[in-house]
């Protein structure tokens, strides 16, 4: 089980769990993984607004956006490659697959939308790779809505580390962070460009459409 599966467990018992991500420059910060379990985080509200048809939420965690665009009667469906995610999510009312969003999925080139919030354009540590994914999973007047690093971070790719409540020794994987100053490094290749930008509470968002 990964440090991921620890936390989102540790979350769901005790609504309380620390993970600390080490990036590839080595630099180190603080994700409560409690904030993944929540029913919302301010500044959901935006995002789930411009969701206008079925959604694809990739790297859904428990599953609060998925929900709550049910909850608004919006069709979705969540992706996952954790099994603790996945059946939090399923618990809570979500369709979700535990999948990895480089296989099949559903839908394939019909989704009104497509979520990568959270920090979800780092999955695979190759935000060119990912953004070239949604668009092929997007449809042709489908947008893939991101949500960013505020701009003057520094954008990377490469090796991650995280260490959470259990005494396993630090996992490694791929990952990456983009600032919202970055993003037509990653977009243009994907043949993507934004066509809305808004922050809300504190968080930076771009939605997508196909060029």
């Amino acid at each position: 089980m990964s440090h991921y599966d620890d936390a989102l467990r540790a979350a769901e018992e005790h609504r309380g769990a620390e993970l600390i991500l080490r990036d590839a420059f080595g630099a180190e910060r603080m994700i409560d993984a409690a904030d993944w379990y929540t029913d919302h985080l301010p500044g959901d509200a935006g995002l789930l607004g411009r969701c206008s048809g079925p959604t694809l939420d990739v790297g859904c965690g428990p599953g609060r956006l998925t929900v709550a665009l049910h909850q608004l009667g919006r069709p979705a469906l969540g992706v996952d490659i954790s099994s603790t995610a996945v059946r939090i999510a399923r618990m809570r009312g979500a369709v979700v697959l535990r999948r990895d969003v480089f296989q099949p999925v559903p839908g394939h080139g019909r989704w009104t939308d497509v979520l990568l919030a959270d920090g979800n354009v780092g999955i695979g540590g190759d935000p060119c790779a990912l953004l070239r994914r949604c668009h092929d999973l997007v449809s042709t007047t489908g947008r893939v809505h991101v949500e960013l690093s505020p701009p003057g971070v520094r954008s990377w790719a490469g090796r991650a580390t995280v260490r959470g409540p259990s005494d396993r020794p630090a996992a490694s994987f791929r990952w990456a962070e983009v600032a919202a100053d970055d993003l037509a490094t990653f977009s243009g290749p994907a043949a993507l460009h934004p066509v809305d930008t808004w922050q809300e509470a504190g968080r930076w968002f771009v939605s997508l459409a196909k060029n």
